[in-house]
């Protein structure tokens, strides 16, 4: 059975909101900028950098603990955009036999 028109619109939709998603950039940052990173909203980290001159290379488990907290900062407000962005479109998937 082929698809509706409204079916096609909405796939259509979704397509173009994944899109957009991976120019969606959310930047984190720990240890007052020393560690940045960067998220798409497909949830693909796109960056990590370090500022040198913020890290104690004698405390390494600082910055493991920095890197860890920026990734999930990071990641949890990608997915919340992500979640965002794809939530108006969810309802009518229903209607896609998906």
């Amino acid at each position: 059975m082929g698809a509706t028109m409204d079916q096609m619109k909405m796939l259509n939709e979704l397509r173009k909101a994944q899109k957009e998603l991976k120019n969606e950039i959310v930047e984190v940052e720990a240890g007052d900028g020393a560690v940045v990173i960067q998220i798409t909203g497909e949830l693909k980290v796109k960056k990590v950098t370090f500022d040198p001159e913020k890290i104690d290379l004698d405390d390494i488990h600082e910055l493991e603990r920095w890197t860890e907290n920026a990734f999930r900062d990071g990641f949890a407000k990608a997915q919340e955009i992500a979640t965002d962005k794809m939530k108006p479109l969810m309802g009518g998937l229903g209607n896609l036999g998906l």
